[in-house]
């Protein structure tokens, strides 16, 4: 059974400080703080590529765990903003630069805001099928690259980071999250309130927020009745980090407990599909911790919910 072992992320040294911006937008201290919820924003080096975030994160990773790229079985980058001229594909290029065995499956996905959840139910899928034993899901979506400077929706929201979650086949005295169940969404005909126009980013805040307020709680409570559990019984809720304000919104639609709804806009900004898992980084390894739902949403318009689950296999089991 595959399940999640170690993540780490990778945030670039680079800032922009919003507080700067604010004669720029004619904003103010309560509109950063209160409604964005993000302080400053993360910006990739110009020479820094997609693949080189990938790369980085998996450094960090090997500060927590002895994989090595001759042990994985496949790499896949979820990311819609892959390295220059997107060929060839950015799993490619960070199987050559980790030095990947060549009978290593190696894959894109192009999704944004839903891409964690929709990563995690690939990987786990094709890992199984093909009786692989590890994997790396990394994510990583640069909006610095398409972001206008002079854009107030977009220039103050969005940050760059990388994760990378490592996949693998429980073991004995393994500490594993195990995916039970997922949930998926696609409102199509709306795939324009967020989208890449002409070389840059145009977001219709105000329709991302309906849609993401009114389909995630729906779908969480599906998702919930569906393994026949009840909301008290969930430790956390990792939402995407889109705004401080859409994340305290479902919190009072949901009547959740505001401990319960951890967020970390404030350091780096929304990072698009890196923001979950860069999240559930701080709780894979706490024991009081056993059910944790992650939900996606966002880019597509498309929207993904599952419930995780901890299970510390012993010998015997």
């Amino acid at each position: 059974m595959i399940g999640i072992r170690y993540i780490s992320s990778y945030i670039p040294e680079r800032y922009e400080s919003n507080f700067d911006k604010k004669n720029q937008f004619e904003i103010d201290d309560d509109f950063i703080i209160n409604k964005l919820g993000v302080l400053r924003v993360s910006r990739k080096l110009a020479d820094e590529e997609t693949s080189d975030m990938c790369v980085k994160a998996f450094h960090a990773l090997r500060a927590k765990t002895s994989v090595s790229p001759a042990e994985i079985d496949c790499v896949i980058v979820c990311t819609q903003n892959p390295d220059a001229h997107g060929l060839p594909h950015t799993s490619a290029i960070v199987h050559g630069k980790l030095g990947g065995r060549e009978d290593c499956a190696s894959f894109d996905i192009s999704l944004g805001c839903s891409g964690y959840v929709y990563g995690l139910s690939i990987a786990k899928s094709f890992l199984e099928s093909n009786g692989f034993k590890k994997g790396l899901l990394f994510t990583a979506d640069p909006y610095s690259k398409i972001i206008n400077p002079s854009d107030k929706n977009t220039a103050l929201l969005f940050g760059d980071a990388a994760s990378v979650t490592l996949l693998s086949e429980s073991t004995v005295d393994d500490v594993s999250w195990f995916p039970v169940k997922f949930l998926f969404g696609s409102l199509g005909k709306n795939g324009n309130a967020l989208q890449n126009f002409n070389g840059y980013l145009e977001m219709n805040g105000r329709a991302i927020f309906n849609f993401s307020a009114v389909s995630i709680p729906v779908q969480i409570k599906e998702l919930l009745k569906s393994v026949g559990i009840i909301i008290n019984e969930v430790d956390l809720f990792l939402f995407h980090q889109g705004s401080k304000y859409i994340i305290d919104t479902l919190q009072r639609r949901m009547n959740l407990p505001p401990e319960k709804v951890p967020c970390n806009l404030p350091r780096q900004g929304n990072t698009v599909s890196s923001s979950i898992p860069m999240l559930l980084e701080n709780y894979l390894e706490r024991e009081n911790l056993n059910k944790i739902v992650l939900s996606g949403f966002g880019v597509g318009l498309s929207w993904a919910s599952c419930l995780i689950q901890r299970i510390n296999k012993v010998k015997g089991d």
